[in-house]
């Protein structure tokens, strides 16, 4: 089978599209056979190996794992004696490390049924960014109907589902973007949308119940100016890493030592993956209330192309890549 391999830290040029193995379905497992993976920031810091201090974990020089991509949507091709849930056959969207390959191993807590009016495509697109959005308003966040919410990158892969989820809960949703993607969220639920291009949002003296920021470039303080004294900020991952991640560190630091002494509610998050949120996605779109927002669709043999737009922080809604 063909998969996407990298034996050393780089650009987008160290991944080699190559002839592989099929995996053996192990008894707890399900092999699928995958029809698009859904890439996300992670994956390039994956393929860099940055910021340095994840190298602890995935190898100092030379990555452990030669694998790539995670989100995944695909059908069923075989199941393990111990798996009951799922059987050949089954259409199935969650995630599995090593997806950027046209056969993955998965364990099914990681996988979930897809619905038949959701495409492959859109599929794919919701596990990391839509779990982010969630759990990120909902939990963090603590987000209630009236509530007034901003959301800072808001046409990025996690910004188009936090608009839309934050929608859904009944909440009057402002979003940050640039000037070419205004009437996107505008078309995606935004009651209220700023160019950031045109205008501050942290000088605007307006003020918000619950401020989710998906970009990173604001300081604390800033953040702060523009939220209610009893107000919740919600910071994904931490902001601008860089080589060194002294970006997530500052900010993780900053933010557990100032909560402590103020009464707004301050957090940095990072989603889990959970089977039930991820039930709990697929009932808000066959409701209707969010729907993925794909930017562009590569082939595998495209994937270093597809990263390097993903590099580049200007996508809208989420990069998808087909199998």
């Amino acid at each position: 089978m063909k998969a996407i391999v990298y034996h050393k830290y780089g650009s987008s040029k160290v991944l080699k599209l190559q002839e592989v193995d099929i995996p053996k379905v192990g008894d707890d497992e399900v092999l699928l056979k995958v029809h698009v993976v859904a890439i996300n920031p992670f994956d390039w810091h994956m393929m860099r190996g940055t910021p340095y201090f994840m190298r602890l974990q995935t190898g100092l020089f030379k990555p452990k794992n030669s694998r790539l991509g995670n989100d995944l949507s695909g059908r069923i091709e075989a199941v393990g004696k111990n798996v009951t849930e799922f059987q050949r056959g089954e259409e199935v969207f969650g995630g599995s490390n090593g997806a950027l390959s046209e056969y993955v191993c998965a364990s099914p807590n990681a996988l979930i049924q897809k619905l038949s009016n959701l495409t492959f495509e859109q599929a794919a697109a919701l596990p990391v960014a839509g779990l982010t959005a969630l759990q990120g308003l909902r939990d963090k966040g603590q987000l209630q109907p009236g509530q007034k919410v901003l959301i800072h990158g808001a046409s990025g892969g996690v910004g188009t589902f936090a608009v839309q989820i934050a929608k859904s809960f009944g909440a009057e949703v402002t979003g940050v973007c640039s000037t070419r993607n205004v009437e996107l969220i505008r078309s995606i639920g935004a009651d209220h949308v700023i160019d950031y291009s045109q205008e501050d949002f942290t000088r605007s003296g307006l003020r918000y119940d619950l401020i989710f920021d998906a970009v990173g470039d604001h300081t604390l303080l800033e953040l702060r100016r523009v939220l209610e004294p009893g107000g919740r900020l919600v910071m994904v991952g931490g902001g601008k890493l860089g080589r060194l991640g002294l970006g997530f560190l500052i900010n993780l630091l900053e933010t557990l030592v100032l909560s402590l002494f103020v009464s707004q509610k301050l957090s940095v998050m990072v989603a889990k993956r959970k089977k039930t949120d991820l039930a709990t996605l697929n009932e808000l779109v066959a409701a209707g209330r969010i729907t993925p927002v794909i930017d562009r669709s590569y082939s595998i043999s495209e994937t270093a192309d597809a990263i390097k737009y993903l590099e580049t922080g200007r996508a809208r809604g989420k990069i998808v890549i087909t199998l």
